[in-house]
């Protein structure tokens, strides 16, 4: 497809330069994230003028992946090792890399904002088991980071060959609706691989809840024995009609991570999502901080005069005590130096050369990090 026609115009910073837009890639393992995430890279750059996006990858078991990171947790947690230190499989090796990878998160956060004015979208690919991120507290912690700080779109890619059962269909939709109730995030479903198996389908299941009843009718193995309907038809027939708001509600389009079909329409998808963001998250966002900011003000509040209570008694049954007991400023500003040598291991590779570049699948990315020792729990 052509990919002269620039992604719509993007959005405002402090000097009219509007902020970038996170796009969070989500889907089931194998529904091709990493492709889909070269692809819209690849599109970016083939821009008049290019606007080479910001990637971070966050899968730390990948061998090697189809672009070229800007931040890549391999840099930074080795996963071979994790498993080998913690005793853990691969899901949980994943995890636990995940999990410390979060650690350091505000410095991927500083690097990410720092580069704000000088590119239009960030894009994140997720790990390819979808519970570790979507339900894990690391992948929380990582979704919340980002959409307080800047305009953040979720794309839950879907495997469309996959699809055409109307349970699978079902399935994916289910998994859809949870993630999007769980992170309140403008959400678009990504339909890939349509040039193997078109989406119009879907978007008629999604449309028209008796085409998706129908559909199921004529699938196999929706009747018993006795020709009456089975469990799991009644439940996908019921589930069909609560989804029906649901659908209401959603952005689909369909790409193709392999021809680029479909590449510009799920960017226009993903500028329209910014309004979405500013009128119903960013409010929303604002309501929490302030209710979790009054809660912990009277917290703190009933806490100091409760400390002050006590601290008044102490003085007053053991005078000497307290005088010896004073705060020393010096004390503190040794401890702050002693913080400054800790080691940042988040690496930007930003100014090498071609960020972005398309590499070779099958060759290994070099580790190197081999003296890193992560201490043990407990």
């Amino acid at each position: 497809m052509s990919s002269t026609e620039p992604p719509a115009e993007s959005s405002t910073s402090s000097a009219g330069k509007k902020k970038p837009i996170v796009i969070i890639t989500i889907g089931m393992a194998g529904a091709g994230k990493s492709t889909f995430v070269q692809q819209i890279n690849s599109y970016l750059h083939s821009q008049e003028p290019p606007s080479p996006p910001y990637v971070l990858n966050l899968d730390p078991a990948v061998s090697s992946t189809p672009f070229e990171p800007n931040i890549d947790i391999r840099d930074t947690v080795d996963y071979h090792k994790v498993m080998k230190e913690y005793n853990l499989g691969p899901n949980g090796g994943i995890l636990t890399a995940l999990n410390l990878f979060t650690t350091k998160f505000d410095q991927v956060l500083d690097i990410v904002e720092k580069r704000a004015d000088t590119v239009d979208y960030v894009i994140m690919d997720t790990p390819g088991q979808i519970e570790i991120f979507t339900w894990s507290a690391s992948g929380a912690i990582i979704t919340d980071a980002v959409a307080s700080s800047l305009p953040t779109v979720v794309a839950y890619i879907i495997d469309t060959p996959r699809t055409t059962a109307p349970a699978t269909f079902m399935s994916n939709m289910l998994y859809a609706c949870s993630i999007l109730y769980k992170t309140k995030l403008p959400f678009i479903l990504v339909f890939n691989k349509t040039d193997v198996q078109p989406h119009d389908f879907a978007i008629e299941w999604m449309q028209d809840f008796e085409a998706f009843q129908e559909a199921l009718a004529s699938h196999k193995g929706t009747t018993d024995d006795e020709g009456e309907p089975t469990y799991m038809n009644s439940l996908m027939n019921s589930m069909s009609l609560v989804l029906d708001e649901f659908y209401k509600h959603l952005t689909a389009v369909g790409v193709s991570s392999v021809t680029g079909a479909g590449i510009k329409e799920f960017f226009d998808a993903v500028e329209a999502s910014r309004t979405e963001y500013e009128k119903e998250y960013l409010p929303e966002l604002e309501r929490a901080r302030e209710a979790r900011e009054k809660s912990l003000k009277a917290v703190k509040d009933d806490s100091m005069s409760r400390f002050m209570k006590d601290l008044t008694l102490d003085r007053e049954k053991n005078p000497a005590a307290a005088t010896a007991d004073r705060w020393d400023p010096a004390d503190e500003e040794e401890d702050e130096d002693d913080g400054d040598d800790m080691d940042m291991n988040i690496i930007d590779r930003s100014e090498d050369a071609w960020p972005g570049q398309y590499i070779d699948v099958t060759r290994m990315r070099p580790r190197n990090d081999e003296g890193m020792a992560w201490p043990r729990p407990g």
